[in-house]
């Protein structure tokens, strides 16, 4: 059964629906503000790139996650949006996405793909929608020995991410804390307001915060 139809489901028997992160049809939304979230890492692949590489980068790649829908699919749009911004010699044709579906393997094989069509090339900037798939892209780039030339950031801070960028030699540089652990009274006031029948705002959004 697809999401949508058990959000239909959900929403003709009169069952309040929060969706976290992803958002749902008939659900009401909780989470960060996907845009700003991405904005927030392309600004720190920006600065890396002109600090390390005097701002000469060649490729900046999105590893998207499509079937979240176009709200998470925002979180490349704003890095882009960043980077864009702050490198505004790069031009649009080397901006790639590649829907990485948020998945570590695929996200290996994609980087991998990429980096092997493009052997010399450096100065490359990678966001991530997900800290899997940036994980998948520092296995790629780990393998092809091609450390000192790429840079990553990923989404949500998962431990084993924090642990690798705190490894001198690696190219994943940040990811983007969407703060999962201060959650939990916010989000136990929301289902308590809608059980409650009381009028909620469609889109709660939650805070951020980069771990370099």
């Amino acid at each position: 059964m697809s999401l949508q139809v058990l959000a239909d489901k959900i929403d003709a028997a009169g069952i309040p629906l929060i969706a976290v992160d992803i958002p749902h049809p008939h659900a009401t939304f909780f989470g960060v503000n996907n845009y700003r979230v991405g904005f927030e890492g392309g600004e720190c692949l920006a600065r890396y790139a002109k600090k390390m590489w005097d701002g000469k980068v060649r490729w900046a790649l999105g590893l998207d996650l499509g079937e979240a829908g176009p709200l998470v699919q925002s979180r490349v749009t704003g890095a882009f949006e960043a980077i864009r911004s702050r490198l505004p010699g790069i031009p649009g044709q080397f901006l790639v996405r590649m829907n990485a579906g948020g998945l570590r393997d695929k996200s290996c094989q994609l980087v991998l793909d990429f980096l092997k069509r493009y052997p010399k090339d450096r100065g490359i900037l990678i966001a991530a929608a997900t800290d899997a798939s940036a994980l998948g892209a520092v296995q790629a780039v780990r393998e092809l020995k091609r450390e000192k030339y790429l840079a990553i950031v990923g989404q949500d801070c998962i431990p084993e991410a924090l642990q690798e960028i705190s490894r001198p030699d690696s190219p994943l540089i940040s990811s983007v804390s969407h703060e999962a652990q201060s959650r939990g009274p916010r989000l136990i006031h929301l289902g308590l307001s809608l059980l409650s029948g009381h009028r909620v705002t469609p889109y709660n959004i939650t805070m951020s915060n980069t771990k370099w």
